[in-house]
């Protein structure tokens, strides 16, 4: 395994090392030991897990200052909530901005705050995605929107708990979603650098929230194309999560169009993968891998990909009862078992995991061909893995 200078980028970028020194980071080569493979995995999560730490720690920092403000409001403990809600969650979208400004730059406490400004946008995401949803729970949690019906409640105000919760929810998001541009604003890279980036933020809080209207408007008994069901995922999910925060942080770093294409083909092609496997979860993860009920895709009669591929792949027996269930009072408990074993007896599963090892093998080869440091490359690599790991 051979040591390189290239490494520095992830390395300084994690606070292990002072900026300028060499550290003991190194790459995997074309053949490797099995030992040698478990080396550069703990590396790279040992970066990864401090890259999260300094994160979390600056969105924190920024939320403190704006708590007091927030409780002014006239909902007491109201920055508390967010607080507590901001300092948790994988990082992956922040993590990939900042990967996209090491393809093109050299690692920056400035660039670091803009990463981490992803993780309030993607708050307001999560707020409103689960008042749509209607979740009761959110990373083994009450829901915030839950959690402010209580609030009314516990102090018998007027109205509707529910709907006061519900309407709190989205004005906090809307709160996350105006700061989330303020922080980024703020962070301290030249105004000249966060111009080549702006156009791609833009796109990507466009795609979101069409995405999530597409979403809204899918209904199971429709039965939507796949590709249909693909493209409102891409949008929603996958280029929210990988492609357009790696393009927004290497058009920061002022990365050249050759670097851009290839980020972007990787970034749709993790992107897809991971938001396959997200529906996957959603059938069949356990709440303490996904944060929210088992089976919540089912139970909220979602046209994902693989109810749909499911669907489609059923002789028509089991395509009728899966109707059957689907559109039944029974789907929870003993039905929602059913449904799974049903899902899985199409060859849908499989379909789909292979579609999942399709896209990250496509992702690889780019990055191949990509003219960036090794330790960013293999970085990149890795993550492919973390957005689409079993883990059911």
């Amino acid at each position: 395994m051979t040591s390189i200078s290239s490494g520095r980028r992830i390395a300084e970028a994690s606070g292990r090392v002072p900026v300028g020194r060499t550290p003991a980071l190194s790459v995997v080569p074309a053949a490797t030991t099995t030992v040698d493979r478990r080396a550069d995995i703990d590396v790279f999560s040992a970066w990864r897990t401090e890259l999260r730490r300094s994160v979390l720690a600056k969105v924190g920092e920024f939320v403190a200052e704006r708590a007091a403000e927030l409780d002014s409001s006239g909902v007491d403990g109201a920055g508390d909530v967010l607080m507590e809600f901001v300092s948790g969650g994988k990082c992956l979208r922040s993590t990939f901005m900042y990967l996209g400004w090491l393809c093109g730059a050299d690692p920056s406490d400035a660039a670091l705050s803009a990463a981490a400004s992803l993780e309030l946008l993607h708050a307001f995401a999560l707020l409103q995605d689960d008042v749509m949803d209607e979740s009761d729970s959110r990373r083994g949690s009450a829901a915030v929107h839950v959690q402010f019906a209580r609030w009314h409640r516990e102090r018998r105000l007027s109205g509707s708990s529910r709907r006061f919760g519900e309407s709190a929810a989205v004005l906090l998001g809307d709160l996350c979603l105006i700061w989330a541009e303020q922080m980024l604003r703020e962070c301290g890279i030249e105004s000249r650098l966060l111009g080549l980036a702006w156009p791609r933020y833009d796109a990507m809080r466009t795609e979101l929230a069409l995405g999530q209207f597409a979403d809204l408007a899918s209904d199971i008994r429709d039965l939507p194309p796949f590709d249909a069901v693909l493209e409102v995922a891409r949008r929603k999910s996958g280029n929210y999560t990988v492609r357009r925060p790696l393009e927004i942080g290497a058009a920061m770093a002022a990365c050249g169009d050759r670097t851009l294409s290839q980020l972007g083909r990787y970034g749709s092609a993790v992107g897809e993968a991971f938001q396959l496997r997200d529906d996957l979860l959603g059938v069949f993860g356990a709440p303490a891998v996904t944060g929210k009920p088992s089976g919540g895709d089912l139970l909220e009669r979602k046209a994902t990909s693989v109810i749909v591929t499911a669907h489609r792949m059923a002789d028509a027996p089991t395509r009728r009862e899966l109707t059957e269930l689907m559109d039944s009072d029974e789907l929870p408990g003993a039905g929602l078992d059913r449904c799974r074993s049903l899902i899985r007896a199409t060859g849908a599963v499989q379909w789909i995991e292979e579609l999942i090892s399709g896209r990250v093998d496509f992702a690889r080869n780019v990055l191949s061909d990509m003219m960036v440091d090794e330790s960013v490359r293999t970085a990149l690599a890795s993550m492919a893995n973390v957005c689409t790991e079993r883990a059911e």
